[in-house]
């Protein structure tokens, strides 16, 4: 089997809106794939569809080879998600947690003592296992859901959010779990994430849904060259818009946030006779592209723009909400 994920003209329609519109693609098994776009893009729906937590309107769905309408028990079985919001019982310590999860997924019981020590070792909790969820940090917490997602040894991961609220230190962290995931295990990893640094370190290849459609997929670093050239913020009086859009090398000209954004090839060889001609400059700022001018390009909107949506559990009852 190539691919972990195919959908085929994926559609789910709420009433008169459609949030998702006749979406296909192709996952890879072992590939970490990001999954971008701006609230109500449809992005979350595309999510609860592959998970099985909705049914599709039309189209079809293939997760590790079941169909995620006909096949949903065996699809639930194939899988882990880890939440957004912290799901674990924090009056239990990180052992009675996992013991928990393994009973309600039915791991054989031989099996179940081995599995918690692999799965904490995984993620440096072993030696806190006693100690009570309440008394976890933020990221201690997560690096547990994560441990708790793989117990069942699922063969698609879904992560949302995963490093959301954590400190940067914290986060790193994290990004290294999932590399050792995907490295060790080969398992199919599916991310969401408003840190474009995440999607650009971690992903294969980056998804960007806008509408219910995919507007963008490839490589991270295909997609900034999309954008043609460094990008240059300038803040200045009275620009002469119409002067620096006649310079061969300035791609793309934007009003952005009450300063001036440009496209500029070779921005730094360049910049001395923009700086001349655009008039008097109160700051300047050069930089290679980003995965978020990149979604900026597609949507419209910056990824930072777009506040998470919230936990998984407020998410299902919005998108429930639409069809009533």
């Amino acid at each position: 089997m190539e691919f972990a994920i195919e959908t085929k003209e994926l559609v789910k329609k709420f009433k008169n809106l459609v949030a998702v519109d006749h979406l296909n693609l192709q996952i890879k098994e072992g590939e970490i794939f990001g999954l971008l776009g701006p609230n109500g893009a449809g992005k979350t729906t595309t999510l609860m569809m592959l998970t099985t937590l909705i049914h599709p309107t039309e189209g079809t769905g293939l997760v590790n080879g079941y169909d995620i309408s006909k096949d949903s028990g065996k699809v639930r079985k194939s899988i882990g998600i880890v939440f957004q919001d912290p799901s674990s019982d924090d009056t239990l310590t990180g052992y009675e947690n996992l013991k928990l999860h393994a009973l309600l997924y039915g791991i054989p019981k031989n099996t179940v003592e081995g599995k918690i020590t692999e799965v904490l070792r995984l993620v440096d909790l072993e030696d806190r296992k006693k100690e009570l969820v309440k008394n976890y940090s933020g990221g201690m917490r997560r690096r547990l859901e994560i441990a708790r997602g793989l117990m069942h040894q699922p063969i698609v991961l879904f992560l949302d959010e995963p490093t959301l609220g954590l400190d940067p230190q914290t986060r790193e962290h994290i990004w290294t779990y999932i590399q050792k995931l995907s490295k060790e295990r080969k398992i199919t990893i599916i991310l969401t994430t408003h840190y474009m640094e995440e999607a650009d370190l971690l992903c294969n290849r980056v998804a960007i849904i806008d509408k219910g459609k995919i507007v963008a997929l490839d490589t991270p670093g295909n997609l900034k060259k999309v954008i043609g050239g460094d990008v240059v913020r300038l803040k200045c009086e009275n620009p002469d818009i119409e002067a620096v859009k006649k310079l061969p090398y300035v791609k793309k000209v934007e009003n952005f946030d009450g300063k001036i954004s440009l496209t500029v090839e070779e921005a730094r060889k360049h910049l001395p006779e923009i700086l001349e001609t655009i008039g008097k400059v109160e700051s300047v700022y050069v930089r290679e592209p980003t995965l978020n001018d990149v979604f900026l390009h597609y949507t419209g909107e910056e990824i930072r723009d777009t506040e998470a949506e919230g936990g998984w559990a407020q998410r299902i009852m919005n998108v429930q909400s639409r069809g009533r």
